[in-house]
């Protein structure tokens, strides 16, 4: 029988096999009687035999493993015996074979018995200390060295944890992973690693390796650790001996993945890395992983009982997520500056140039830099123009070190941006002499020069010579330059990444690529934000009870558009800003307030005609009848204000609010406020002149489906009933027109034309707030009350008027806005300001030149089918509400009992924000993902949110 192919047989379901059958072979075979138990294994039988004195472990092999294969494995146990390290040994059977044909059930099967080492496994240990890392590293480099002389024909086999096969076995196995964005991301990231292990295939080693020197492998004990399951022996790359080991090290600590450089330095100890297998490495980390995750799928439906495959997957899947989102090359970084001889020590660096510098020749590209706005960093070769700015205008000029920049970072973006420079560039007068700052040897490697020094290298872009090698001194001309790049590294001969993301410490990159402004006599290195600093400043002075996203927040200080950016220059889509309603930092806005602030910002009390034009404005925009206009700066103050409207024109006190709503958190916005997700003691805390009503929740209330509006009318009428009965008039009824604060859930048909006419036969007055849903965010109509098809008396309208300005706003009919003068005068110190004003003209006109309501309705109902589609594949997901681009996506775990989805809504944003995605939760819930983007929201970036959102809804 020839050795194993597991290419030409990828399916290989455990043989039948139970603890009877395994009892008989263990008797009449190996003359061993006890209690047997079962063990996990992902393609053989393997019993515990406990015979009261001793225990042993009966290996059955799938039947399609040769015995030659069976018989290298007990030869690669032989060769480690007396190792440091325990090793299994083979106990002969009744025949004095090794290896036996056995027939169970009408099959005839081989079988072998090892002695059993007794331990704790060591994937049963949360997380590994660095001992146990280097324990692991230490067993793994070890056994490949004790392999590496290993022959036999046995070895000569195909399974599917060789590596070199990799690629074929996820191609093959991938459909066995349901989830499509779960199978796109494993197909994505092995893809990656094949094309960075291509150029390397022909220079890694082969020889006998265990294939599986993994946690589930290791076991402590009292008389030291132990190495089991020689199953997987056979020929392959050494470093792959290695992948293996530190996958599965990951899942231990998936917060630390450099942990792992405790494992690759032991193993390296033992069995040394070459150039190849440092490149390598990581690739095969990767691969690794999506093998484990594609054969971990397959086998749960090859072999549904299997428990041991079953219970794998989960961990298989964080090493996986782990190592597919760390960049190849920045880890090679960090494995050969852990490896490197070099004494970490600074070395003593002399002048590269002899140019005087001073803080106004240094470039800021950072996301703080002025330079970049008006979103002049996206323009191709802007830092080539900022630098030639600060050349003209000073004489030379310089980049910073360890800067993140703003010009690197990508939009919708699927991994992190590599934006932090590990390299300083000079823009300098042509003919700048260059100097060399310690003595070594010049090299042209690649297009560029390296100085190898003793202690650190110099790798130079720009540089001006004759191309030739030389040693040269301290001190010596070296060439010229106009245009220069220099980067240190502490690896010797290897050139560390020019840019690198955020996923490594900066300590590691001062370690590979240290700080290069000894070079040039000034500082360099960019300052580091510490978010988790901020956020303690901001705990120590600003209430607690302004909340924050995230646990751990990023530190944003830039937007542009639809995208927001953290000091790392990371960009993040912004799916929660209905404040931002034009996009962050919108060129004519930012220019219509610098203009304005230059010539006057006052109160409204004076007059200007800015205040004029726009209130013109909001009352041609609004609905016909509502005609006057008072302005303030939110949209609790305008809500106030509105209450405050009704009572006085009617005379009496009493406001009908609808539960689960949320207005805002001014005394008298508050007490028309009950969501319990806002106030868990909402509904016991309402003062005595609000009636709530029922929420005409049309997808878990009383009532459901948008035609339920009659039934909860007819409830509304019994309790106007009672109101009548005790002679308690209503002064105004408020509701959002779209239930914002439950996630864009849309109300019952003809719902609010029915509470407006009951209302006001009763003298009452009916007020819309639009503050979250309205002002062309629904994008098919611009105020979400024409949707119901009804005319308020009042609006109240914030946020979107604003961008992010403090603006508000309440527009109703001249008679009501008149009635305020039985309280006096009305005033509001910056509400109408000229700068304010100016915002909100300049707000309207953008809405109205980029068609932005028309992108709402387009892209929103675009995003809303995606969204949906996402329910079909996921079960978490209960319902999509809203329209336009104010949806929410509500999470449930049961959707026939709509318990709310809470921890998992909570872990989907935290996941999404490391896609690249801001998303919150509301409802009384907190089980609903509010989606209301800036209305300069694209396609692109509505399908990169959906697929960052079906891939987290996959794998949480």
């Amino acid at each position: 029988m020839p050795n194993s192919d597991f290419l030409a047989q990828p399916s290989l379901p455990r043989p039948e096999v139970g603890t009877d059958d395994a009892a008989a072979v263990a008797e009449h075979a190996f003359g061993l009687t006890g209690r047997i138990t079962e063990l996990g294994s992902n393609q053989d039988r393997n019993f515990l035999v406990d015979t009261g004195t001793h225990r042993y472990v009966l290996k059955i092999a799938n039947p399609v493993f040769a015995v030659e294969e069976l018989h290298a494995q007990n030869a690669a146990l032989a060769l480690l015996a007396g190792a440091d390290a325990r090793i299994p040994a083979v106990l002969a059977a009744r025949d004095g074979d090794d290896v036996v044909a056995v027939e169970v059930r009408g099959r005839t099967l081989h079988a072998r018995v090892l002695s059993f080492l007794d331990g704790e496994p060591l994937t049963e240990v949360a997380r590994l200390s660095a001992e146990q890392l280097r324990t692991l590293g230490r067993l793994s480099g070890s056994i490949a060295a004790g392999l590496a002389g290993l022959r036999h024909p046995g070895l000569a086999r195909t399974t599917q944890w060789d590596a070199r096969i990799g690629g074929d076995v996820v191609a093959l196995l991938a459909d066995h992973v349901l989830q499509p964005a779960k199978r796109l991301a494993v197909v994505a990231a092995a893809e990656a690693a094949l094309a960075a292990l291509e150029p390397l295939r022909r220079r890694l080693r082969v020889q006998a390796i265990h294939g599986d020197v993994t946690d589930d492998n290791i076991v402590l004990g009292a008389d030291g650790p132990g190495v089991i399951d020689f199953g997987d022996v056979a020929d392959g790359w050494l470093v792959a001996e290695l992948a293996a080991t530190v996958t599965s090290a990951l899942h231990h600590q998936p917060e630390d993945p450099l942990a792992v450089l405790d494992v690759i330095e032991a193993f390296h100890a033992e069995a040394p890395l070459d150039d190849a297998d440092l490149a390598a490495l990581w690739p095969l980390v990767v691969l690794r992983g999506a093998v484990l995750v594609v054969s971990g799928e397959q086998q749960v439906v090859l072999d549904g009982d299997n428990a041991y495959a079953d219970e794998n997957r989960a961990h298989e899947w964080v090493a996986f997520d782990v190592a597919r989102r760390l960049p190849f090359g920045e880890v090679e970084a960090a494995i050969r500056s852990r490896l490197a001889t070099r004494e970490p020590e600074a070395p003593a660096l002399g002048r590269l140039i002899a140019l005087d510098s001073t803080d106004a020749h240094l470039a800021d590209l950072s996301v703080t830099g002025h330079d970049l706005d008006d979103g002049r960093w996206q323009r191709a070769g802007f830092e080539d123009a900022v630098l030639g700015r600060i050349c003209r205008e000073n004489g030379h000029a310089l980049t910073r070190y360890a800067e993140a920049r703003l010009t690197r970072a990508r939009l919708d973006r699927t991994e992190p941006s590599p934006t932090i420079a590990l390299g300083v560039t000079l823009d300098a007068p042509a003919g700048t002499v260059v100097h060399a700052p310690f003595a070594g040897e010049l090299r042209l490697v690649e297009g560029a020069w390296l100085l190898h020094g003793e202690d650190v290298d110099l790798w130079l872009d720009g540089l001006s010579r004759p191309l030739t090698t030389a040693s040269v001194d301290r001190g010596e001309v070296i060439g010229s330059a106009v245009r220069l790049t220099a980067q240190l590294s502490r690896v010797p001969g290897w050139r560390p990444p020019a840019f690198v993301t955020p996923a490594l410490p900066a300590a590691v990159w001062r370690a590979v690529s240290p700080d290069p402004s000894d070079l040039f006599g000034v500082d360099l290195a960019a300052a580091a934000a510490d978010p988790a600093d901020v956020l303690s400043r901001r705990d120590s002075s600003f209430a607690r009870v302004q909340e924050h996203y995230f646990a751990e927040p990023p530190l944003i200080e830039r937007g542009w558009g639809h995208h927001l950016f953290d000091t790392r220059a990371q960009s993040y889509l912004d799916m929660v800003n209905n404040v931002t309603q034009i996009g962050h930092a919108h060129p004519r806005l930012v220019r219509a307030v610098r203009d304005q602030w230059a010539l006057l910002n006052t109160n409204s009390r004076f007059h200007y005609e800015e205040l004029s034009r726009f209130t013109e404005r909001l009352a041609e925009v609004a609905p016909d009848g509502l005609d006057t206009v008072f302005l303030v700066n939110s949209g609790s103050e305008a809500v106030d204000l509105a209450l405050r409207l009704a009572q006085v024109h009617t005379g009496r006190r009493t406001i009908l609010a609808v539960t689960e709503a949320y207005h805002g958190w001014t005394v008298g916005a508050d007490a028309v406020s009950s969501s319990l997700g806002d106030n868990p003691r909402a509904l016991e805390t309402r003062p005595d002149w609000v009636e709530l009503i029922a929420s005409p929740n049309v997808f878990h209330g009383r009532h459901r489906g948008l035609a339920s509006g009659p039934e909860y009318l007819a409830e509304l009428d019994e309790q106007l009933a009672a109101l009548d009965a005790a002679g308690t008039g209503i002064a105004g009824f408020i509701a959002e027109p779209v239930f914002g604060n439950a996630g864009g859930l849309m109300l019952p048909d003809g719902y609010l034309a029915g509470v407006y006419e009951r209302v006001r036969a009763r003298g009452g007055v009916c007020i819309a707030d639009e503050v979250q849903v309205g002002y062309g965010r629904l994008g098919h109509y611009f105020w979400g009350s024409a949707q119901q098809g009804v005319i308020p008396d009042v609006i109240t309208v914030a946020k979107a008027m604003g961008n992010g300005h403090p603006l508000g706003a309440v527009i109703t009919r001249r008679e009501i806005a008149e009635s305020f003068a039985a309280e006096g005068s009305f005033f509001s110190s910056a509400g109408g300001s000229p700068v304010s004003a100016v915002v909100g003209l300049t707000v309207l006109d953008v809405m109205r030149d980029e068609r932005l309501q028309e992108n709402a309705a387009e892209v929103g109902d675009h995003l809303a089918s995606r969204l949906r589609a996402l329910g079909e594949r996921h079960p978490l997901v209960g319902a999509v509400h809203g329209m336009g681009l104010y949806l929410g996506v509500e999470l449930v775990l049961d959707r026939e009992t709509l318990e709310p989805a809470t921890a998992e809504a909570a872990l989907v944003c935290e996941r999404m924000l490391q896609e690249g995605a801001i998303v919150q939760p509301t409802g009384d819930g907190k089980n609903v993902l509010k989606i209301k983007p800036p209305l300069c929201i694209t396609r692109a970036s509505a399908d990169r949110f959906v697929d960052a959102l079906d891939l987290v809804l996959a794998t949480i």
